[in-house]
């Protein structure tokens, strides 16, 4: 019985973690959409936390994942596509994957936004050199609490659940591989919004 429920949890996540694999969009027309995901979750995240804006504009550069969807039982996985900016220019896509083994149950998808404090540290995940600690902690963003960004290795990380429920909600473990775009520089990430 054991061995079947670990047979199904590692099914569970080569399908979660296989099946979205490819960096960078294939058509124009979905890195239209990626790009634009991507803005909608950091303005949703900036309108629940406005303090977060602060944080961003002062980061060296930052990753934005709109969707992260998050699945397991006992082993579990995740995996998310996302845009890659460096001093407010967009310069390629870049996908998430983590896996884990451990007390969890359920799925949960969430947005990620991961800010790089330098250009040391952007570098690095450029390289595909950044991956996440398992004592590594998320700033969850919700409202009313002050976005504080807290740098470990030159990165932060900030999380803003969108839907689901799961016992277990690190991001510990998670793997990074970056792709440049082809057309690097061409996107700019577009000036802060004040409501009139």
């Amino acid at each position: 019985m054991r061995t079947g429920i670990y047979t199904l949890a590692a099914f569970c996540v080569a399908a979660l973690v296989l099946g979205g694999c490819g960096t960078t969009p294939k058509s124009e027309e979905k890195k239209q959409d990626l790009a634009a995901a991507s803005q909608r979750q950091q303005d949703a995240m900036v309108a629940k936390n406005p303090t977060l804006r602060e944080e961003v504009d002062k980061a060296y550069g930052y990753a934005i994942f709109p969707k992260v969807g998050k699945g397991g039982l006992i082993a579990g996985g995740a995996y998310g596509r996302g845009v890659v900016y460096e001093q407010g220019r967009m310069i390629g896509y870049a996908d998430l994957t983590q896996a884990t083994i451990g007390l969890q149950a359920g799925g949960q998808a969430y947005s990620e936004l991961i800010l790089f404090q330098n250009k040391e540290s952007l570098d690095r995940f450029k390289q595909n050199q950044v991956e996440i600690t398992a004592n590594a902690s998320a700033v969850i963003v919700k409202s009313g609490a002050g976005a504080s960004a807290k740098y470990e290795n030159g990165v932060a990380i900030f999380i803003m659940p969108r839907g689901g429920a799961m016992a277990e909600a690190s991001v510990g473990g998670q793997k990074f591989t970056f792709v440049p775009s082809d057309e690097a520089g061409a996107t700019t990430r577009p000036t802060t919004r004040t409501a009139s």
